[in-house]
């Protein structure tokens, strides 16, 4: 069976520095690239975090680190205005919008606004009220899944299910919460353990550098990848410094579209582009000396040489022993 074409998720994420101008140059990048769709985050500080909250490792070695995850997520917060602003570009540009609502007000906001996905974060997947909340509204659910044990997967799953989301619109991604992942952290296999686990979709929420890591999990049989990106990894901010720059999203998304043409419909069988070379590299059986009628082929004046549009070596055994009716030239092919 041919593989479905790849949903491509181009991360905006936070890396708009709360700039609406950024953003939709984001947009513009995203689109350019062949994404499939932009995404944005939508939160509200005071709803996610205490005040005190430290920031994570990597938000403190690439932003202020005296600096509050409270305060860092307040002035990364996008305005509803911001959002409908950005919603009607992205409608401009041709590109799907999305955004991952970390809370129920952010998620109902969202609804609203008409989104067809709902994307669950990894720091979500344990929050039971909120998966609930999400739950009921029925939409396909892209559910990450970093720092999760499959017993984790399995619940967020069955709550969503038991308030209204079947399991055929969940999409469950693998994913590594470090910024970046260390390649001996990916484990990507275990995208394809959750298929086995669960029967459901499954996708790639990539924090490695570079973009080889998502290619081979297209290859692997992700229908979604998602991947931050930004204009320029000097700027300011927590994730600009793991993220692909615009050039390179559009060599992954071209990786992507390669590897999925290349994937095929897995039938054995010589393709359309090689079979003018089948005679010219496959082997015929011909006269290694000179042969008169009435001799007997034998191994001793008999070879196997090119081109193949003669009795194939397959046929040896056949040929051996049997009377020449004719007469060959050395190199000249056998013919019954």
């Amino acid at each position: 069976m041919k593989k479905k074409r790849t949903t491509i998720i181009a991360e905006a994420g936070v890396n708009h520095n709360g700039n609406i101008e950024i953003a939709k140059r984001l947009i513009d990048e995203a689109a350019e690239a062949g994404a499939n769709i932009i995404k944005f985050q939508t939160f509200s500080a005071d709803k996610i975090t205490t005040r005190k909250t430290k920031k994570f490792n990597y938000q403190i070695l690439n932003s202020d680190p005296q600096e509050t995850q409270y305060d860092m997520l307040k002035r990364l917060e996008l305005t509803q205005k911001m959002h409908q602003e950005l919603i009607d570009y992205s409608l401009k540009r041709k590109i799907e919008f999305l955004s991952t609502g970390f809370d129920t007000d952010s998620i109902n906001f969202l609804v609203e606004q008409g989104i067809k996905i709902i994307k669950i974060p990894s720091g979500e997947i344990d929050n039971l009220p909120f998966l609930r909340h999400i739950g009921k509204f029925g939409l396909p659910v892209i559910l990450s899944t970093g720092m999760s044990y499959l017993d984790e997967i399995k619940n967020a799953i069955t709550v969503l299910e038991s308030v209204g989301t079947a399991r055929k619109n969940i999409t469950v991604l693998h994913c590594n919460t470090a910024y970046p992942t260390p390649m001996s952290d990916v484990n990507i296999l275990a995208m394809t353990n959750i298929r086995k686990a669960f029967g459901v979709a499954v996708g790639y929420s990539d924090h490695t550098l570079g973009i080889e890591v998502p290619i081979a999990a297209v290859a692997l049989g992700a229908s979604i990848i998602e991947k931050h990106f930004t204009l320029d990894r000097k700027f300011s901010g927590p994730d600009h410094k793991t993220s692909l720059e615009p050039h390179e999203l559009k060599l992954m998304v071209l990786g992507i579209r390669n590897v999925e043409q290349a994937m095929g419909d897995g039938i054995k069988r010589p393709s359309n582009s090689e079979k003018m070379n089948k005679v010219l590299a496959r082997k015929s059986i011909v006269a290694s000396k000179i042969i008169k009628i009435g001799d007997m082929f034998s191994e001793d004046n008999l070879t196997t040489k090119r081109p193949g549009n003669g009795i194939s070596p397959m046929q040896w055994e056949e040929l051996i022993g049997t009377i020449a009716k004719k007469n060959y030239q050395i190199d000249e092919l056998i013919t019954l």
